[in-house]
């Protein structure tokens, strides 16, 4: 759907609040479609991906790789899946691939991109790529330095159930579960494709 000409705001000017190591900060004045001027306080974010890690375990079962990581700012563990932020001139699956190795520990023969998200569109610019992995094959991790996870399988019922009683809030991971629940369900496909090499 294209974007309604009557929608749009005009950038009059633009401040730097904030440079960080890896986020931006910005104040902008702009015009808006009746005339009149107001401020827009954003954040800059280099993009990132979610993956979601599909492992079979035999006899048609299948389950998912999840994490629980603590994120301090909303001062508690999240569960949720695999996702990482975009190094510069990475490629979205590069990163994908990348992270899922670092994070979890595995790799994936076969990848299929679902879709983007824009997680918080009122004030960051940040999207996310989301990326399936099947065929995957168990390695060890290599978290950063700081990083601390525990990785854990489940269903995809244990998921829903999580989703929909609120122990899974992360935005994300509630979109991954959409994408999980219509793709089982054959309303959504994937394209499928094998592994580049690293």
């Amino acid at each position: 759907m294209a974007q309604l000409p009557k929608l749009g705001e005009q950038q009059l000017r633009s401040e730097q609040l904030f440079d960080g190591a890896f986020l931006k900060a910005f104040r902008d004045r702009v015009r808006l479609p009746d005339g009149s001027e107001a401020d827009r306080e954003y954040v800059v974010h280099p993009g990132a991906v979610m993956i979601v890690p599909l492992l079979d375990v035999g006899a048609g079962g299948l389950k998912v790789v999840l994490e629980r990581q603590y994120r301090y700012p909303v001062g508690r563990t999240i569960t949720e899946f695999p996702a990482g932020k975009l190094d510069p001139g990475e490629s979205t699956l590069a990163c994908a691939q990348r992270e899922l190795r670092e994070e979890t520990g595995y790799t994936a023969r076969e990848w299929a991109r679902a879709g983007v998200l824009h997680p918080v569109v009122a004030y960051s610019t940040e999207f996310i790529e989301v990326w399936f992995a099947r065929g995957l094959k168990a390695g060890e991790r290599a978290l950063d330095v700081g990083e601390f996870l525990d990785v854990f399988m489940a269903t995809p019922q244990e998921l829903l159930a999580w989703c929909r009683d609120g122990t899974i809030t992360d935005a994300k991971t509630l979109i991954g579960a959409l994408w999980l629940q219509n793709v089982q369900n054959g309303s959504w496909t994937l394209d499928w494709q094998q592994a580049p090499a690293p």
